[in-house]
C-alpha cells in the first residue's frame, strides 16, 4: 500500500517496555530512493534526544493507530553509539551502529532483508549526469551513503523542461518496501495551485545545494496531469480506496 511520508511524521514508537518518542523526519538513500531510518526524537525518558532507527525494527504494521512497535529495549537504545543527527552521518557511524543493533547493512550486499517487509535494493533512480553538487548546506547527512532528510527536501522547487512546476510538499512512499515512488508538488499559481504526482523516474538532474529538481516533463504534460487527493493515501482506514489509480504524468 502506499502512503504519504509526511503524514507519518509525529508516529508514536513503542520498545518493547514502554513509548521511546516520536516520528520526527526521515532520511532516504538518494540512490535507490528508499527510507533507510526514521528520526526519534525521544521522551523525556532520554532528555529528547534524537536517534537514528532503521526500518528493520519495526515489528508490525499498525498505520491506523499511529504507531510504530519496534523490537528494541530502552536499555537497547541507551547503549546505542552515540550519533549527533544534526551532523553527517558517516559510514563508520552507520558500521557502529548496525554492530549494535540485530540489523543487517543494506550496502555491500545489494540485499536489504527489511524485518518483515523484505526491502530490496533497486538501481538507482535519479541520473546522475551533472547531479552531483556542493551541499553542505542541505545534505543532512553523509556523503558516502546519499542520505537526505525528507524535512529539508520538503519545498525543494520543481522545474520542467520548459519551466517552473512548483515545490515538494510530500512524498508518496510503498510500505512494504519503504522506496519512495512519487514527489508530491504543489503547483501554487501555476495550474491553477492543484497538487500533482510526480513519479521519482522523472527525475532528471537535483541541485541539492540550490533546492533544486529538475524533471522531464513539460509544463503542458502537468497541466493536463489528475490532481492529487491526499486522502487516496492517508493513513487511516479508508486510505487505500484509490491508491492504484494511475500517478505517472504523460510526457
Amino acid at each position: 500500500m502506499k502512503r504519504n511520508v509526511n503524514s507519518l511524521v509525529g508516529f508514536s514508537m513503542d520498545a518493547s517496555d514502554g513509548e521511546i518518542g516520536k516520528v520526527a523526519e526521515f532520511y532516504f538513500d538518494d540512490d535507490s530512493w528508499t527510507i533507510r531510518y526514521l528520526i526519534l526524537k525521544t521522551g523525556n525518558w532520554w532528555s529528547g534526544r534524537e536517534l537514528l532507527i532503521s526500518p528493520q525494527a519495526i515489528k508490525k504494521n499498525t498505520w491506523e493507530t499511529g504507531m510504530f512497535p519496534v523490537d528494541l529495549t530502552k536499555e537497547q537504545i541507551r547503549n546505542s553509539p552515540d550519533i549527533d543527527t544534526r551532523k553527517p552521518v558517516s559510514r563508520q557511524q552507520e558500521i557502529e551502529l548496525y554492530g549494535h543493533y540485530p540489523w543487517q547493512s543494506y550496502w555491500g550486499s545489494g540485499y536489504y532483508p527489511g524485518g518483515v517487509w523484505g526491502i530490496t535494493d533497486q538501481p538507482p533512480i535519479v541520473k546522475k549526469e551533472n547531479a552531483v553538487e556542493a551541499d553542505h548546506v542541505h545534505k543532512r547527512s553523509g556523503d558516502d551513503v546519499h542520505l537526505r532528510s525528507t524535512l529539508q527536501v520538503t519545498g525543494y522547487h520543481v522545474e520542467g523542461i520548459d519551466g517552473k512546476i512548483g515545490h515538494v510538499k510530500d512524498f508518496i512512499m510503498d510500505d512494504q518496501t519503504w522506496k519512495m515512488l512519487y514527489l508530491v508538488i504543489s503547483t501554487h499559481i501555476h495550474f491553477g495551485g492543484k497538487e500533482v504526482l510526480i513519479a521519482v523516474e522523472h527525475i532528471k538532474k537535483i541541485e541539492w545545494n540550490k533546492s533544486n529538481v529538475f524533471v522531464d516533463l513539460t509544463v503542458a504534460s502537468m497541466e493536463k496531469s489528475e490532481a492529487f487527493d491526499s486522502s487516496d493515501f492517508f493513513v487511516g482506514e479508508t486510505a487505500n480506496a484509490a491508491h492504484d489509480k494511475p500517478a505517472i504524468p504523460l510526457k
